[in-house]
C-alpha cells in the first residue's frame, strides 16, 4: 500500500513504537495433518513470544483442507498453555455460528485458566461456504443479527449492559474482563465498533481496497466508552519475508496458489512453492489474485521494513497483525524473525 498521499501528515508513528502481533490459521500443508499443524502453531507462538510479539490470534474457518483452526477456542487453550506472556485470542470467532452463552463460557474458561492473556475477537461472516454455514447455523441470517448477538454476549459478561434470558448466567464468564474486539473486512463492523467504543481489527490481508475507508468509518463513528477513550485500530497484513527478494517472491507463490484455489473452488492443503505462477493461472485469475493480495509485503528485510512503515503511514494503525503463509515451517519462522528484527531496528 502506497503512502504517498499520507506522508505529509502521517509521520508521527514509527514501526518500532507500535505492537506487532500474529494471525495464524494453523495451516495444513500438502502431505501433513492437523496434529503436525498444531505442533507447528505452538512452536511459532513460542518463537514469536521470545521475539517480542504482543498477541497470537487464531481464526475460525470451516470445511477447508488447508486450515486446522476450526475449533478455535480449543486451540487457543493449547497455545496459551504452551506460552507464558503472549496474549492469545480469536481473530476471530464467527459469532453467528454460535450461541453467545457458549462462547462466553468457553472464553470465561480460557480467561480463568490464563488470567489477563485472552482476547475475544468477533466476526459476523460464516468463515465457510453456504453449505457449511448451513450445517453450522441451521438457520442462515447472513449475519444481520450480529448486533443483537453481540449485545447478548456482552451482557453475559456484564449483566449491567443489558438483558439476558431470565435466570441464565455464564459460569465461568460473568464478571470477567476479557477484551472484546470487532473484526471486519468492510465498514459494517467498523461502524459498530466505533459506536460501541470497542477496539477494531481490519482484515487488510485479504480486503485491501476497504482498509482506509473502514478505518475512517471507525474513527469517525467512535464514541468513548468504559472500554476505550480513544479509537484503537489494528490492521492485518500478509508478510512473506526472506533473506533476499527473490527467495521471498518464490516462497510467496504458496500464498498465491492458496487464493487461486479459493477462486476456483478447488480447496486443498497448502501447496509447495513454485518457480513461476505463469503455468498455473490465467491472466484473469492472475489479476484477481493480485488485486486481493495487493497489500501483501514480500521481500528482503530492507523492503519489508520500508513497506511496513509505509502501511503504518497510510493507516495510522495502533497495531499491526502479521499473517504469513509459507509451505515450510522453517521459512515461516524465519519470516516472522525478520519482521521482529526490522521492527526493533
Amino acid at each position: 500500500m502506497s503512502s504517498s498521499a499520507n506522508d505529509s501528515h502521517a509521520s508521527s508513528k514509527q514501526l518500532r513504537n507500535i505492537p506487532l502481533s500474529v494471525l495464524d490459521l494453523s495451516p495444513i500443508v500438502e502431505g501433513s495433518n492437523a496434529t503436525e499443524s498444531y505442533k507447528k502453531s505452538l512452536d511459532l507462538a513460542q518463537h514469536v513470544e521470545k521475539w517480542g510479539y504482543h498477541r497470537f490470534w487464531l481464526a475460525e474457518h470451516h470445511s477447508m483442507p488447508s486450515v486446522a483452526s476450526s475449533a478455535t477456542s480449543v486451540l487457543i487453550g493449547h497455545i496459551a498453555g504452551g506460552t507464558t506472556t503472549l496474549r492469545v485470542g480469536s481473530g476471530g470467532i464467527m459469532l453467528p455460528n454460535h450461541a453467545p452463552l457458549a462462547i462466553v463460557e468457553q472464553f470465561g474458561t480460557l480467561e480463568s485458566l490464563y488470567p489477563g492473556r485472552i482476547d475475544l475477537g468477533l466476526g459476523r461472516a460464516p468463515g465457510a461456504d453456504q453449505r457449511t454455514a448451513r450445517a453450522l447455523r441451521r438457520d442462515l441470517r447472513n449475519g444481520e443479527d450480529f448486533p443483537e448477538l453481540l449485545q447478548e454476549l456482552r451482557a453475559y459478561f456484564n449483566p449491567s449492559l443489558g438483558h439476558t434470558p431470565a435466570g441464565v448466567r455464564a459460569v465461568p464468564g460473568e464478571g470477567l474482563s476479557i477484551p472484546i474486539w470487532l473484526l471486519g473486512s468492510s465498514d459494517f463492523s467498523a461502524r459498530l465498533a466505533g459506536l460501541l467504543g470497542l477496539p477494531f481489527a481490519f482484515a487488510g490481508h485479504f480486503s485491501p481496497n476497504y482498509t482506509l475507508p473502514a478505518l475512517q468509518t471507525y474513527r469517525h463513528s467512535f464514541r468513548p466508552s468504559e472500554v476505550l477513550q480513544e479509537p484503537y485500530a489494528m490492521v492485518g497484513v500478509n508478510v512473506m519475508a526472506a533473506d533476499t527478494d527473490e527467495t521471498a517472491e518464490r516462497l510467496a507463490t504458496t500464498h498465491f496458489q492458496a487464493f487461486l484455489n479459493i477462486i476456483r473452488g478447488d480447496l486443498k492443503p497448502i501447496q509447495p512453492p513454485v518457480d513461476s505462477m505463469d503455468d498455473l493461472w490465467t491472466e484473469f485469475e492472475k489479476l484477481s489474485v493480485q488485486s486481493q493480495l495487493r497489500s501483501s509485503i514480500i521481500g528482503s528485510p530492507d523492503k519489508v521494513k520500508e513497506e511496513l512503515q509505509s502501511l503504518l503511514n497510510a493507516t495510522q494503525a495502533d497495531e499491526l497483525m502479521i499473517t504469513t503463509s509459507m509451505f515450510d515451517h522453517a521459512d515461516r519462522l524465519r519470516s516472522h524473525e525478520i519482521v521482529a528484527d526490522v521492527w526493533k531496528s
